[in-house]
């Protein structure tokens, strides 16, 4: 009597899961798309390169499309994922919206589950051969799984520092072209009461184009060959390199409470508001040799100075190997469209015209953000004017032209989430004194052995 009670029990219990997932499928429909390629309300979620170059691209996209509108939706670099991930999983508030090649924030690889595959509307836009017209990267990095899951919109590079010249000028300064110019330029801005230099390096990804500006230094090359597992994270040089990174901070290089800086906002406002003389970012910030870019970019640092002459300088030869100007670069952002947006063929038209059209890819060039992926976009030196173009103009396209030339020496496209992650942690015990160059390379090593 009591197996059959049981029996009945589960039975019972078996009817209603049933049910409820029959319930379940008949509840999730597929999302009906209310939109046009021509009309729509698109909202667009990024990090990059913010107000008010996204509103300009916006406003240069209406010009074409003038029904389909087009909000910005801007998240800091390290709140993307964590405000990105319950807006995408909902599928409320979100149509287009940002990924990047790398393992940092928006990674392809996290979200592109929830993007559709944009291959068709590419081939549309472009033909057949759309891969001739466009970077490889932009394609090759954004396909997962066989589809193209976003569009890139272009290719930033680091490995340089920028100045501000006019304070260079002002007190007599010399570019840093090594350790002991670098060290000795700081002590005369600290004496005029200004930073030598400023890092946010509590904001982990730019602490790693640093190092890896310093690994080029010490060794061209061996940090990507480390990446791809070539050579073991535990070489001389990459020991050397950390060593270096330590003294950054012990020679006072690195300004004080570095390590509880954010890149963004407080060390791109200190330079922005002229009380840093020096800052280590990369290709991205030459749209702040634009007037009205920078002249943003000084308000939002709270400051009321006149925008500035700033110009790129190579990372000075600390190592003293006489190997520098190396660069490094991944496609900085791309567009992908949301699976269960309301607005997808709005969406698809705003991605289609921002990664491959003349007219979109010709703004991104103009706005000095990025190097475009289509490669019949280039800037136009006839109608971009510069805050000095008589002390920037040929600086800038020269810094340009070498980014390009870069080869292959990838940002973050090799380094995976678990590096990503140990290697912000290295570098930070590294600069505290809680991790010795040596076991820090080992830790590297350890991540490295994990992930085979």
């Amino acid at each position: 009597m009591k197996k059959t009670r049981v029996l009945a029990v589960i039975l019972v219990a078996l009817m209603v899961m049933m049910t409820t997932v029959l319930a379940g499928c008949g509840g999730s429909k597929k999302t009906e798309d209310t939109s046009s390629e021509t009309s729509g309300e698109v909202v667009w979620w990024g990090w990059t390169p913010g107000s008010p170059t996204n509103e300009q691209y916006i406003a240069e996209f209406n010009k074409e499309y003038p029904n389909i509108k087009v909000t910005w939706k801007q998240t800091s670099i390290d709140d993307y994922d964590a405000a990105i991930k319950p807006a995408l999983a909902n599928g409320k508030g979100v149509d287009a919206f940002e990924v990047s090649a790398g393992s940092g924030n928006g990674g392809v690889k996290v979200f592109g589950g929830q993007a559709i595959d944009l291959t068709d509307a590419v081939k549309k836009a472009l033909g057949d051969n759309y891969k001739d017209k466009l970077n490889e990267a932009s394609i090759t990095t954004m396909t997962v799984n066989g589809q193209l899951k976003a569009l890139g919109v272009g290719t930033v590079y680091s490995g340089n520092l920028w100045i501000n010249k006019d304070l260079f000028d002002k007190y007599n300064v010399k570019a840093p072209t090594n350790l002991a110019e670098w060290k000795e330029a700081c002590k005369v801005f600290k004496e005029h009461g200004i930073d030598g230099f400023v890092q946010g390096a509590g904001q982990g990804a730019f602490n790693m184009d640093t190092f890896h500006a310093i690994a080029d230094n010490v060794s061209p090359g061996t940090f990507t060959k480390a990446a791809r597992g070539e050579v073991e994270w535990t070489d001389d040089s990459i020991v050397k390199a950390l060593e270096l990174w330590k003294g950054l901070f012990d020679d006072g290089i690195m300004q004080k409470g570095a390590l509880g800086l954010k890149q963004y906002p407080e060390a791109n406002n200190l330079f922005m508001s002229q009380k840093a003389a020096m800052v280590m970012m990369g290709s991205w910030y030459t749209s702040n040799t634009l007037p009205d870019t920078m002249k943003a970019s000084i308000e939002a640092a709270s400051s009321k100075e006149e925008p500035f002459t700033m110009i790129p300088i190579d990372f000075p030869d600390i190592a003293g190997t006489g190997k520098t100007g190396s660069m490094f670069g991944d496609l900085d952002y791309s567009t992908a469209v949301s699976a269960t947006s309301k607005n997808v063929k709005a969406a698809t038209t705003f991605a289609v015209w921002l990664g491959t059209s003349q007219s979109g890819q010709q703004i991104i060039a103009d706005s000095l953000n990025v190097v475009p992926s289509l490669k019949s976009a280039t800037p136009n030196w006839d109608k971009v004017k510069l805050v000095n173009p008589e002390k920037q103009n040929e600086v800038i396209k020269k810094y340009i032209e070498k980014s390009m030339g870069s080869g292959d020496n990838p940002r973050f496209a090799e380094i995976n989430a678990d590096m990503n992650q140990k290697m912000m942690d290295v570098l930070a015990g590294v600069a505290g004194g809680t991790i010795t160059p040596k076991d820090g390379a080992a830790q590297l090593a350890g991540t490295q052995a994990d992930s085979k």
